[in-house]
């Protein structure tokens, strides 16, 4: 749902500063991650699926999914904040909550360092602020670490298969694309036409990757058969390696985990 392309207005950006939220719906797995990393997750009254993390996110209530919210559960359940996403969510879903008065927020980080300009406003909203800046600090220094340890680095040709059935991949605004970019690594398709491109196998045998990215979904896995073509540096020298796709696809300080196991990964090449 990450990858979701869908535009919410600017007037959704920011939800007003009133009294701290206590009880908050939270639309997306990350934005639950958020609220629980800076103290704010008992205030959850209900999400969406797929929110798994921390261990207590599984006993919130579920109100919508990919096929969009329930947004009569909203009213029975009275919340006095509503954390949208602006991405994931439906349009329609948004513009109802918002129509129906209810205080939002989007949480929608477009890039690695806005993850931290979240934490701190969602701390804000929720009266957890002292802690919020805390982790967002951290998030930072953590992040500029990677970076520079990074920097230096030889570059690695890398394919990331977003999914097998299309062969789908990501370009040079994705949000996978800053995580290569943070591990020196260079995607063999940056410069694709739009960002999440559904490419062939012959494309990917001539673009010659060093290294092949899976999630760790078995539908992915199993979808392509790479040992049928050895004539990719990466399965002639056995660097395929498969990712924790909740790391590296959410939006969330859990992202800096995927970071490095992107980067490791690249380090095994080099």
């Amino acid at each position: 749902m990450l990858l979701t392309a869908c535009a919410l207005p600017s007037a959704f950006a920011h939800a007003d500063i009133a009294a701290p939220a206590k009880r908050i719906i939270a639309l997306s797995p990350h934005s639950v991650e958020m609220l629980y990393a800076i103290g704010a997750g008992e205030a959850i009254v209900a999400t969406t699926d797929h929110a798994d993390f921390p261990e207590a996110a599984l006993a919130i209530p579920r109100i919508g999914g990919y096929h969009g919210v329930q947004v009569e559960r909203i009213l029975e359940l009275e919340p006095d904040l509503v954390v949208v996403w602006g991405s994931g969510n439906k349009v329609e879903d948004i513009t109802r909550i918002k129509a129906l008065g209810f205080r939002v927020f989007d949480s929608n980080p477009d890039t690695l360092d806005e993850v931290a300009d979240e934490l701190e406003s969602l701390g804000e909203l929720t009266g957890h602020q002292v802690l919020a800046a805390k982790v967002a600090a951290d998030y930072r220094q953590q992040l500029k670490q990677l970076r520079s340890e990074n920097l230096a680095k030889s570059g690695v040709n890398v394919f990331y298969q977003l999914w097998s059935t299309p062969l789908m991949t990501v370009a040079k605004d994705s949000w996978i694309q800053q995580i290569i970019s943070v591990c020196h690594g260079d995607n063999v398709f940056a410069d694709a036409a739009n960002d999440y491109p559904q490419v062939s196998l012959e494309t990917v045998v001539l673009k010659q990757p060093e290294v092949i990215l899976q999630s760790q979904d078995e539908g992915n896995i199993l979808g392509v058969d790479w040992s049928a073509w050895p004539e990719i540096p990466a399965v002639k020298n056995k660097h395929i390696y498969q990712l924790n796709a909740d790391l590296l696809h959410r939006a969330a300080p859990r992202a800096l985990l995927g970071v490095e196991a992107l980067c490791d990964a690249l380090d095994k090449a080099r």
